[in-house]
């Protein structure tokens, strides 16, 4: 302990008295008491004792939240968290629908009907019954070296102007199928060399915007009366049909034909400032 110091100039002699004060003796004979000042004591903490405190009281709350975890009892082995439809309906949002009863599902949108496929007309009586010229495009048969028009009709009259679509029979790039007729040995003679035609050899029909592209998938000959060659099918496919042998009528070459591209030929529209 520090020894307390005395302010002022004490008068001497100094006399210590039984309470541990001092005096002196005045001149009228009575003693005079000073009494020394109570000592000021100051409190400097040090910055790394106070360093050493915070980091003294970090550990000891470290320490109990450590034994709090120990002390918690441990969860059963192979214990899982709670279903989520037990956490929802804990919450009370299942009360919406039910309490064990699931949200109903989200309806589905309609699924559209198919497609009616198109009906064949009957083939005329007279051969050349008169029909309207009409040209639907072309068609293109590229190991045959032949690109020419496209015609609409059934009558001789409009197979003698090239290859012929069959009226009520699909429309290239549609489900159907497509019946194409045509000569072999009179007129231009577009089918003259069908025969020759391989799978996987292409035959392209330009209809207005569209090109459709068919691939070949086989050959049969069939009696004149076969009127399965046209009839339609569920998928999009193509029948080439003429007269068998080379200019005659007894029999019909037929080449059938699958869909395998269609290409939208139409222009992107552009817009200003893209």
């Amino acid at each position: 302990m520090l020894p307390a110091t005395v302010s002022g100039r004490l008068p001497k002699p100094v006399t210590v008295l039984a309470d541990g004060s001092e005096g002196c003796a005045r001149a009228d004979g009575f003693l005079a008491t000073y009494h020394a000042p109570v000592p000021q004591l100051r409190l400097r903490i040090r910055p790394t004792l106070l360093a050493f405190t915070c980091l003294l009281l970090a550990a000891t709350v470290a320490a109990q939240a450590a034994a709090l975890t120990t002390l918690a009892p441990p969860e059963p082995a192979g214990a899982s968290a709670p279903p989520v439809a037990g956490q929802v309906n804990a919450l009370g949002l299942l009360g919406l629908f039910g309490d064990d009863d699931p949200p109903p599902p989200a309806p589905s949108a309609p699924t559209p009907p198919p497609r009616p496929l198109s009906t064949p007309v009957d083939p005329p009586e007279d051969p050349y019954a008169p029909e309207p010229a009409v040209v639907l495009g072309t068609i293109e048969i590229p190991r045959l070296g032949l690109a020419v028009p496209l015609n609409q009709g059934i009558s001789l009259n409009s197979i003698d102007r090239g290859p012929s679509h069959w009226p009520g029979t699909a429309l290239p790039g549609d489900p159907g199928n497509v019946v194409i007729a045509g000569h072999r040995a009179t007129k231009t003679a577009p089918f003259r060399h069908i025969d020759q035609l391989q799978p996987g050899d292409a035959v392209v029909f330009t209809v207005g915007d569209e090109r459709s592209t068919y691939r070949v998938t086989g050959h049969e000959v069939v009696t004149p009366d076969a009127m399965r060659i046209v009839e339609q099918t569920p998928q999009p496919t193509a029948t080439l049909f003429a007269c068998h042998p080379p200019g005659s009528a007894q029999y019909r070459y037929v080449v059938s034909l699958a869909l395998d591209d269609v290409v939208d030929r139409r222009p992107t529209p552009r817009y200003i400032g893209s």
